[in-house]
């Protein structure tokens, strides 16, 4: 008989029943078959078969942590949002961080953006602010989303990323010009999440508590200082360690090293949209900060890991529709597009009562917990009393609206249809990504035509390859003519 750890704790089936040999399932005689009687074996094999959940379809490989955010400057006159109120003030938060494009068994180390999604567990409900690394972003109409992110994963035939397929989606989608220069820039592969910034990207709206109206961007600043790897590093470290990010952060913290950035945001008044040079809500554009600078709001420091990664990184789950009173949406079609698609993929994944796991629910409202109508559904743990309704109104005391908005309404005009975005004066789909080029010294704008010439060239059609070099040439001549030259060097050789 194997020696057994002494313990007071008894091992249980899932229905409570003490568990006699957890070493040998149950036989027909010694050495024969097995018996179907054998309960505890036949619940174990089947938990082992439904331990893994659908993959989230982007965002699959994350990592996080809690913390807290604390305020350091007083922005009250332009929002009322509670958790925002008092200089000093802390809230509970949990970040994730995550690559995009590749599956849950991806190598951290990859050139890719990086999720960089926040839960602020305030007194008003959960706050979820869900962004990136980068300011911008590929596409600015959510209707071409699933096709962008197909044209980036494995393909069908060949189950692995395809050149031709990236830059195809690329070359007839030439607002994509930015974000494809800040990815192929020395940004592109961060060295730690804990040495990127983090970035709202949509734009957002706050109200303060006489009812005026702001424009808000997000800007989280590492206070790591920012860190990257070239392209021959990621891929030997991702080799040496394919999570290296999450190994680097969970140790970090264990340390009591507690990464932290600072919170800033560009707050434009709701009047100067209309007549703003850009979109002001078009996702792939930034707002220069001569125009609209930097104001400090307050820290972001991340001090626990989870205990589970799975019931509470993999589990957890952010959507931009849960806002709080004094936050609220814009126009930003891609960020209207997402209000819906992450809380619906949510309910696909971990099914309706999702809120209800530790991570994702409302810890620091009163009671500490939601108070509405909804019941029933796979996994309800809070489906009330006798005494509790399901309907409202009532004549039992039931919770009942507050009247009171969240955010400003927003003006609407015009006829519905399928529209594009007005255009502004500089709305075109390459002015930034050729400031951004500009902006570059000579070693980083080297390094940036090296990785857009190292993928671009693979590309097997001339056309596609003919299309995106003319975005190129769109945004600055000089970032046309050398990603033309690298391309048809390595196409040579």
């Amino acid at each position: 008989m194997s020696k057994r750890v002494l313990t007071s704790r008894i091992l249980t089936t899932e229905a409570g029943a003490p568990v006699a040999d957890n070493q040998n399932s149950a036989t027909a005689g010694v050495g024969g078959p097995l018996l179907l009687q054998d309960q505890h074996l036949l619940e174990k094999l089947a938990r082992f078969n439904r331990e893994r959940i659908p993959e989230r379809v982007v965002h699959a490989r994350g990592s996080g942590a809690y913390g807290y955010f604390e305020v350091t400057d007083d922005v009250t006159g332009f929002t009322k949002a509670d958790f925002l109120n008092t200089v000093g003030k802390r809230t509970e938060v949990f970040l994730r961080f995550s690559t995009v494009a590749d599956s849950l068994g991806g190598a951290d180390a990859v050139r890719d953006p990086r999720g960089f999604a926040v839960k602020f567990y305030t007194e008003e409900g959960n706050y979820d602010l869900v962004g990136n690394n980068t300011p911008v972003f590929f596409i600015k109409d959510p209707i071409k989303f699933p096709d962008f992110i197909h044209s980036q994963k494995r393909d069908p035939f060949t189950g692995k990323q395809e050149p031709d397929n990236v830059w195809d989606f690329w070359a007839h989608a030439p607002e994509a010009t930015h974000q494809v220069t800040w990815l192929m820039g020395d940004r592109g592969i961060p060295a730690s999440y804990r040495h990127m910034n983090g970035y709202g990207s949509h734009t957002y709206q706050w109200t303060n508590a006489d009812g005026e109206a702001f424009f808000v961007k997000y800007h989280f600043k590492t206070n790591q200082g920012i860190r990257s790897l070239s392209s021959e590093q990621a891929a030997e470290l991702a080799g040496k360690d394919p999570n290296s990010h999450q190994t680097d952060l969970l140790q970090a913290i264990e340390r009591g090293v507690n990464p932290s950035w600072t919170l800033y945001v560009q707050i434009m008044p709701a009047a100067e949209a209309a007549e703003y040079r850009f979109n002001p809500f078009d996702l792939t554009k930034v707002w220069p900060h001569a125009d609209y600078p930097l104001q400090r709001v307050g820290r972001l420091v991340l001090d626990r890991n989870p205990d589970n990664v799975f019931a509470e990184v993999e589990q957890a789950a952010f959507s931009p529709n849960n806002f709080v009173p004094g936050i609220g949406p814009s126009p930003d079609k891609m960020l209207q597009g997402r209000l819906f698609a992450y809380a619906d993929a949510h309910r696909y994944r971990l099914g309706v009562n999702h809120t209800q796991l530790p991570v994702n629910a409302p810890k620091a409202v009163p009671g500490g917990a939601a108070d509405n109508y909804g019941r029933d559904g796979f996994m309800a743990t809070r489906n009330g009393s006798r005494h509790d309704k399901n309907y409202e109104p009532n004549s039992y005391q039931g919770p009942a609206q507050t009247d009171a908005a969240l955010s400003a309404p927003l003006a609407v005009s015009g006829y519905t249809g399928a529209h594009a975005a007005p255009a502004h004066v500089k709305d075109d789909d390459f002015f930034q990504a050729g400031e951004l080029y500009r902006l570059m010294s000579e070693e980083e704008k080297s390094r940036l035509i090296a990785n857009i010439a190292g993928g671009l060239s693979q590309v097997t059609r001339d056309d596609v390859i003919e299309k995106n070099l003319a975005h190129f040439h769109a945004a600055d001549e000089d970032y046309g003519r050398r990603v033309e030259e690298a391309v048809r060097a390595l196409r040579e050789d």
